[in-house]
């Protein structure tokens, strides 16, 4: 696969692009994305589908845009689908070969299943869920797919978005009654398999309902992507968004580019919910896009990554990590130290891995700037550390890896994340077996040891002096009031 490449997917709403960046076998990030709102199903739907002129003339000023984007970031490959509002249209080889002849650009139109397969490998590899079905709806069509231990078993595409619906009632005042059974014929088609707890929301209409939640909540976190809520505990604001003018949209946090369809995005995503029985939502910030480049970079290993693997873990110690030996050591000497503490505060493991990517990207803010490094690497972890984990497991690596110090984490400077953290006896312990992992590897040797904790007394063994590791041990602030010896061993 080429180092950098670039995927647009032409949507009824929007048309978007991507450009990924390959940083080793199977880690990259994002370097851009661009979005614009060019509507090419605008007008279709009250014409058989037929796309407008207008329309096409908008999405081709934007392709060219998009593809001026790619040349100037030196893609080396550009990989185009689109979708409903494109699949639907009695004209679509017209609009491709015009796109072709004017700009060079193939498109690839997929059906609706092909849709709900590259969202749902998205979602499957990107997101910390086993379980689920996915939601995405679209400005022409909502696209299911169910997902069991992290493979997409089955999906289901129904011609139900939220332009089509804003054109075909909301546009003519026609009553929320009939959009309703409008609705409700469409979701009759599910087949009776796609039930779970767990519904995971892809697109904009879902991604904007999370962050007008976020908002009114004072959410500790800006990352959407992963932000989990239960559907009763949000049921009766979803449906104010549903019944308020447009112009009290702005109220209940929606912003001003989602005016247009989110009253039928929210109305449709609702009925959804109840369909397929579901008590929570996560939101996915990843989604058709995403899903070409994996199906691409995935497609000899079954489109799942390997086990285990995390893809933001591996990418960030790719592009910031200087001496990745010395974080392969430190979370060696992390791992043996909880082994032996961690029955003192975690019996059942439940920390065991923030703990252990903790140690791995603890120094890669070393990058930036030696003698706040710890500040840095937080702070990256905070905003880039996102695929694949949980906000509370964000929180606390982050949390961590700013305190691996000589003190542990004070509850004023904890107090913003605190609601996504352990508690903080949990926290004082998992950071102090952190900075007392890099106290015994002062001096970069990565020492061989053995070490034991009994009656109050934690014990450091090893054939090395670990003479900086002993000075600098004795201004360590403890968890719990306890003895650290070093011993050599003969």
């Amino acid at each position: 696969m080429a180092k950098r490449t670039a995927v647009i997917d032409i949507g009824s709403n929007s048309a978007r692009m991507i450009v990924i960046e390959r940083t080793s076998r199977f880690g990259f990030y994002l370097i851009n994305e661009t979005k614009s709102r060019v509507r090419i199903g605008e007008g279709a739907y009250e014409q058989g589908g037929l796309l407008q002129e207008f329309a096409m003339e908008r999405a081709l000023e934007a392709l060219g845009g998009f593809l001026n984007i790619a040349k100037s970031l030196k893609v080396k490959k550009i990989l185009c689908v689109a979708t409903s509002a494109l699949r639907d249209a009695p004209n679509k080889s017209y609009f491709k070969s015009l796109v072709k002849k004017e700009l060079g650009l193939k498109i690839k139109i997929i059906d609706g299943e092909t849709e709900a397969f590259l969202g749902a490998i998205a979602a499957a590899n990107l997101l910390p869920i086993e379980n689920g079905i996915t939601i995405d709806i679209g400005g022409g069509s909502t696209e299911l797919a169910l997902i069991q231990n992290k493979e997409v078993k089955e999906v289901f595409s129904l011609d139900l978005g939220t332009v089509r619906l804003k054109e075909l009632f909301f546009d003519h005042k026609q009553s929320v009654k009939k959009a309703l059974a409008f609705i409700h014929k469409e979701l009759d088609k599910i087949p009776p398999s796609f039930k779970t707890e767990n519904a995971i929301g892809i697109g904009g209409t879902i991604r904007a309902i999370s962050k007008a939640i976020m908002q009114r909540e004072s959410y500790p976190l800006e990352i959407v992507h992963g932000f989990t809520y239960e559907i009763e505990k949000e049921r009766k604001f979803i449906e104010k968004i549903i019944s308020a003018s447009v112009l009290k949209l702005k109220k209940y946090h929606i912003k001003k580019d989602r005016y247009d369809t989110i009253k039928e995005g929210a109305l449709i995503f609702l009925e959804v919910l109840k369909k397929i029985e579901a008590k929570k939502v996560i939101t996915s910030g990843v989604g058709v896009r995403e899903g070409v480049f994996l199906k691409d970079l995935l497609r000899n290993s079954n489109y799942k990554f390997p086990a285990n693997f995390e893809p933001s873990v591996r990418s960030l110690l790719d592009r910031f990590c200087l001496e990745e030996k010395q974080s392969r050591c430190l979370y060696k000497i992390t791992k043996k130290l909880y082994e032996t503490l961690h029955i003192l505060f975690d019996s059942d493991r439940k920390y065991e891995k923030v703990l252990l990517i903790a140690s791995k990207l603890a120094n890669i803010g070393v990058k930036i700037d030696f003698y706040e490094h710890h500040k840095h690497s937080s702070y990256i972890l905070l905003n880039s550390l996102e695929y694949n984990l949980t906000h509370q497991e964000i929180a606390t690596i982050s949390t961590l890896v700013r305190f691996h110090k000589k003190k542990l984490p004070s509850k004023s400077a904890i107090k913003e994340l605190a609601p996504l953290l352990p508690p903080t006896s949990i926290v004082n312990w998992l950071s102090f077996t952190l900075t007392l992992a890099e106290v015994i590897n002062r001096d970069l040797s990565c020492p061989e040891f053995e070490v034991k904790y009994k009656k109050g007394v934690l014990t450091i063994i090893s054939p090395s002096r670990l003479y900086l590791a002993k000075e600098e041990s004795k201004n360590l602030q403890k968890p719990a009031p306890f003895a650290i010896i070093f011993k050599e061993q003969a």
